[in-house]
């Protein structure tokens, strides 16, 4: 409870972390807050379906709260948002000058304050992904001040969680992308950065995925505890190995 994970992806599709954290959430009877800026419900909801969980089934409980940023930026620049019990879309800033994520972080805090009656075991908040708030239009303090106040909230006063998913790339010009992603590294409790092989594409190994856990956080004069391995993602699951141990390799 109360950590801060950051899911690094440089070169690669990192998206089967996002879906693997949001059916073990749901699975462990944890009350969840997805804003999904990438993709559609119902692609998540396919994917779900073949891990065994399903998010109709969790929305209609009150299990899940699923912000749909692709539908709500649409109907805002169409004007044909409509405003529920009173309270301005969740990506108000994207019609206002200011870059403002307010009205963002009123949602989360809203969706995971727990009610008289729920007996969900802990909150969480799932952002997928954060680099698409640049591309709308935030900037990268609004964006830090975001994340911010969305830990001091979710992890410090709920005692929650927060797994965010931001794509890296060492060589890109895009200053800001790398200032959030820097910036989120140095203050993330858990790292995992997957990145694609440097050799290549290859139909056997897929990747490699980075652990870093920050033990230089709680301020122990330890340094970082890193572990490496390669990976091969699968219909329904994902294989992880020890670097040059692939099946195909032995």
């Amino acid at each position: 409870q109360g950590k801060f994970t950051l899911l690094r992806d440089t070169r690669t599709d990192g998206s089967f972390l996002v879906h693997h954290f949001l059916s073990f959430y749901l699975r462990a009877g944890c009350k969840v807050c997805f804003v999904a800026l990438l993709q559609s419900f119902s692609h998540y909801n396919i994917v779900a379906q073949k891990l065994g969980v399903s998010l109709t089934a969790a929305k209609e409980r009150g299990q899940l709260v699923f912000l749909e940023g692709l539908k709500s930026c649409l109907d805002l620049l169409f004007g044909e948002e409509k405003q529920q019990s009173g309270q301005p879309s969740p990506l108000q800033f994207i019609s206002e000058s200011a870059s403002d994520l307010k009205a963002l972080f009123d949602f989360v805090r809203t969706s995971l304050t727990p009610a008289g009656s729920d007996s969900w075991k802990g909150p969480v908040l799932l952002v997928d992904d954060l680099s698409v708030l640049l591309s709308l239009g935030a900037t990268p303090v609004a964006v830090l001040d975001f994340i911010h106040y969305c830990r001091v909230a979710v992890c410090y006063q709920l005692k929650g969680n927060i797994v965010v998913l931001v794509h890296s790339n060492e060589d890109s010009e895009d200053e800001e992308n790398e200032l959030i992603v820097n910036s989120l590294c140095h203050h993330s409790d858990l790292i995992l950065w997957v990145e694609g092989l440097a050799t290549g594409f290859c139909k056997d190994v897929h990747g490699q995925i980075k652990i870093i856990r920050r033990v230089s956080l709680e301020l122990t004069a330890e340094q970082d505890l890193v572990q490496i391995y390669q990976y091969k993602i699968q219909d329904k699951n994902v294989t992880f190995f020890a670097r040059g141990l692939s099946a195909a390799v032995l």
